[in-house]
């Protein structure tokens, strides 16, 4: 990546990951307004099976696959994903670079406008939950017996759509932190406490991907770094991989990260593994203690501790000098992301390219038939004297990365940080591994195995009836 190169960052193409890709993007060009950021866009294999259950369709890296394979290629610089979607064990030569500070990670609960005045426990028995989640629905099923749990697929938009127009579905239980991103907060009915619904690893929080022998763009992604969001999703994702688990067996957690005195912390994870009935429940919660350098933020900014004027009145809870319209002393108001229309990809005619890309490389970038710079696309019309083998992004020579053999996961793929000893990044990886070797103490294994045992089954009964 030159000093004046084009940096590259890939996105699913679903309105909230482009909306998160464009946020991250937005706030590296406030520390860098002279770089230049192209998005390109691709479809993962969880975007396009939209009719089976997630657990059913029997692969890892649903929503990222296509991404790290471009980020492999070098066709991107580096990845915008939601944590819960990233996978505790990354691809050779993968790094996760930055996690931005943790938006809500709670579950919200969304009722049809005729039963918005209830509440999970108060709902007429036989009332239809949606959700695609096993976890979602392994809780309900324990908690509120007499709910119905269905599955529901397709992005916020979809679900939304189905909730309001099919009739089917009295309510559906989504992450807040997408809702909030979308600005879509007023459908939230309630927000769903941890003694209701434990949440995904990860959930609420954005990761980004890149390679681990890329230093520019982990040092270009350094401002973005939120520790204490770190410490939490470390301890949470260890959990998970010491497990083995993963969207094919309900497990959750909730994590809290509290100040005692000066620079220590405790760092307190909670888990729980369930059977897919809701049945069976395995819960353990443990605390370690960390140390976090100590560094006054405005809480509203998530790029701010680069910048000291920001912080130079936080003792006396003015504002901040960055985002000026935020009271430092309120967390739970952020500043608003920004967004991009519904329809941003309507219509957009790099959908129609004829050209046929390698996977993972669905490239947005300058082209001379849709930019009109020399006639029409083939797509509507011949153009003299080109062909497709003109394409400039086969006239780019694109160099695979050299992966290592032998890579180191960081800390279940994150990598350390300047604001936070590796001292406390080994406790955090090491209370999740210690939670769950207690969860599997207890039996923890058996549940997922049958668990994922009987998705397996139905995968295969699904499969025979097809052919």
């Amino acid at each position: 990546m030159g000093e004046n190169e084009k940096i590259r960052v890939g996105s699913r193409k679903s309105e909230l990951a482009l909306i998160q890709t464009r946020h991250v993007i937005s706030l590296l060009k406030k520390i860098h307004p002279e770089k230049d950021f192209e998005i390109v866009t691709m479809s993962t294999l969880g975007d396009k099976v939209l009719d089976i259950p997630l657990p059913k369709i029997g692969e890892k890296s649903l929503f990222t696959k296509e991404l790290e394979a471009a980020l492999t290629t070098g066709c991107v610089d580096f990845v915008v994903h939601s944590l819960k979607d990233l996978p505790t064990m990354l691809p050779p030569g993968m790094a996760i670079g930055a996690v931005l500070m943790r938006e809500d990670p709670r579950d919200a609960l969304v009722l049809q406008k005729d039963h918005d005045k209830y509440l999970l426990e108060t709902l007429p028995a036989g009332s239809v939950i949606g959700t695609s989640s096993l976890r979602r629905a392994a809780q309900l099923a324990r908690k509120y017996p007499h709910l119905k749990v269905e599955n529901i697929r397709g992005n916020l938009n979809t679900r939304l759509k189905k909730l309001d127009e099919l009739g089917k579905y009295q309510g559906i239980i989504l992450a807040s932190a997408g809702l909030i991103r979308m600005g879509w907060t007023s459908r939230i009915t309630k927000i769903l406490e941890s003694d209701e619904l434990l949440y995904a690893v990860g959930q609420g929080a954005l990761g980004v991907e890149c390679r681990e022998s890329d230093e520019k763009t982990i040092n270009l992604l350094k401002p973005l770094y939120d520790v204490q969001t770190a410490l939490r999703v470390i301890a949470e994702r260890s959990l998970l991989k010491t497990l083995g688990g993963g969207c094919s067996a309900p497990v959750a957690v909730t994590t809290d990260l509290t100040r005692n005195k000066e620079n220590k912390y405790s760092l307190t994870i909670k888990g729980a593994v369930w059977s897919l009935d809701g049945k069976e429940e395995i819960v353990e919660a443990d605390t370690c203690e960390v140390e976090i350098k100590d560094f006054k933020r405005c809480l509203t900014c998530p790029y701010n501790f680069q910048n000291p004027s920001c912080v130079k009145d936080i003792e006396n809870l003015q504002k901040c000098d960055v985002c000026p319209n935020s009271p430092i002393k309120n967390p739970a108001k952020r500043i608003k992301l920004d967004g991009v229309s519904a329809d941003v990809l309507k219509d957009d005619p790099h959908e129609h390219c004829p050209v046929s890309l390698p996977i993972g490389a669905d490239f947005m970038g300058k082209c001379p038939y849709l930019e009109a710079t020399v006639g029409k696309c083939p797509v509507n019309g011949a153009v003299e004297g080109l062909d497709v083998k003109q394409c400039p992004f086969f006239n780019k020579k694109i160099e695979n990365i050299e992966i290592k053999g032998d890579v180191d996961q960081g800390y279940c793929g994150l990598v350390k940080h300047d604001e936070v000893s590796v001292e406390a990044l080994k406790e955090a990886q090491g209370l999740g591994t210690k939670l769950a070797q207690s969860l599997l103490a207890k039996g923890a294994g058996e549940v997922m195995a049958k668990a994922q045992s009987t998705i397996h089954a139905s995968i295969n009964v699904s499969t025979s009836v097809k052919s």
